[in-house]
């Protein structure tokens, strides 16, 4: 007799960006050169002083398990960040340290939600939002953003939104797939519908926060509600400010009682986060932030060379986005077009298709992300790559007819 899995993980689906991956590595292997535009990660590395910091710690002994909320100096250092670059004061106590800012996420809902509670996600959302939702019992509740309004909730699609069953809303700022940042009017507006529907807590996803451009400005919602204290989880981690990805370390503040509730959890399962890295993290917080601010000038000008090169493509329109490392990119132009071969192209998953297996150029469909017809294409590569994809996104494109 075989073992039979759970209705819970047969209703999970893959992450579509690991899977995505997957199927690169196979093209790779098989001998095909492939630019990759698929995966939210630096293709930087880890600044040297937190790797020396990673060291030290080694040498010094921190090898051994710690705390389940994480080492007080780890804490601290968090603590420390959250006033000096958000203006708020969190007690280390309320702060808790995950492997990497998903598990954080994954387990605030496991300690939330009951079956058929919702939680309201905006759209185009982090594809792991609503399986994560899902897989704990939860049902996402899915909100268009549309391009003409920034790809932004607005506080009256929130308001119509809610019932009695909603116990979160989730906001990415910088968001994960378009770069949408949420201003301090947005964020006023949207937190004066929360302080109607006191049973609604909010989440708010800021792995992006020292990756803004020209002049946005990220702000944490504390910051413009500190009324919203008790009912709110800031979630936040090394990995895409610090380059630390493969690091895994996220952290999250909250009230007492979830904090509380998470560490139960992670009691059981992982114990704690890596020594080692805690230690890196702790010194990259309150080490030179000066190497965040390069990464975020780099970023910057890939951003806009990716822009610039898009942009002249006939049948793809993007907006340049004020945060993250992504273009997400309206491919309505290319919907009903026909390829050499004959096929017409229906939807941006043809489209994504079309560009790995006639340019060489991964990127991941809108569908993926609750939107279509778009794409989504990571900047977080090399300039020579970029250059490399976008002309031959644009030969492929102009070999399109109509149909």
């Amino acid at each position: 007799m075989s073992i039979t899995l759970s209705e819970r993980v047969n209703r999970l689906k893959p992450s579509a960006s690991i899977a995505a991956k997957k199927r690169v590595g196979e093209l790779q292997a098989a001998g095909r050169h492939i630019v990759d535009f698929t995966l939210g990660e630096p293709d930087l590395d880890t600044p040297a002083f937190i790797v020396d910091a990673a060291i030290a710690a080694m040498r010094a002994g921190q090898t051994h398990y710690t705390a389940t909320q994480g080492i007080p100096a780890l804490r601290q250092a968090i603590a420390r960040k959250f006033l000096r670059d958000n203006g708020i004061e969190i007690d280390p106590a309320r702060v808790i340290v995950g492997n990497g800012a998903k598990q954080l996420i994954y387990e605030a809902f496991a300690a939330t939600l009951n079956p058929g509670d919702e939680v309201i996600v905006p759209s185009p959302y982090w594809v792991s939002y609503p399986d994560i939702v899902s897989v704990n019992g939860g049902r996402p509740v899915i909100l268009p953003c549309p391009e003409e309004d920034g790809f932004l909730l607005s506080p009256e699609a929130l308001e119509a939104a809610i019932t009695p069953k909603t116990r979160w809303l989730i906001l990415n700022s910088p968001g994960n797939p378009t770069g949408a940042v949420y201003g301090r009017e947005r964020l006023a507006a949207l937190t004066k519908v929360l302080d109607r529907h006191p049973h609604v807590a909010l989440m708010t996803d800021e792995i992006y926060e020292h990756l803004v451009y020209d002049d946005a400005e990220h702000v944490t919602p504390l910051k413009v509600a500190p009324q919203l204290a008790e009912r709110c989880l800031l979630v936040n981690g090394m990995s895409k400010a610090y380059a630390m990805t493969g690091w895994r370390i996220g952290y999250a503040a909250g009230p007492a009682a979830l904090v509380g509730a998470i560490a139960k959890l992670l009691g059981q399962n992982t114990t704690c986060a890596n020594s080692i890295a805690q230690a890196a993290a702790a010194a990259a917080l309150d080490g030179d932030q000066g190497v965040v601010a390069a990464m975020a000038a780099d970023y910057r000008n890939r951003r806009d060379r990716m822009v610039e090169m898009l942009g002249a493509v006939e049948g793809l329109r993007c907006a340049s986005p004020r945060g993250a490392f992504y273009l997400f990119v309206n491919v309505a132009g290319l919907i009903g077009r026909r390829t050499p071969e004959g096929v017409v192209l229906e939807t941006d998953l043809a489209v994504m298709e079309y560009f790995l297996d006639a340019a060489g150029v991964a990127v991941m469909d809108g569908a993926s992300y609750g939107m279509s017809p778009y794409l989504r294409l990571s900047f977080a590569t090399s300039l020579a790559d970029i250059e490399e994809g976008c002309r031959n996104i644009a030969q492929a494109c102009a070999r399109l007819a109509s149909a």
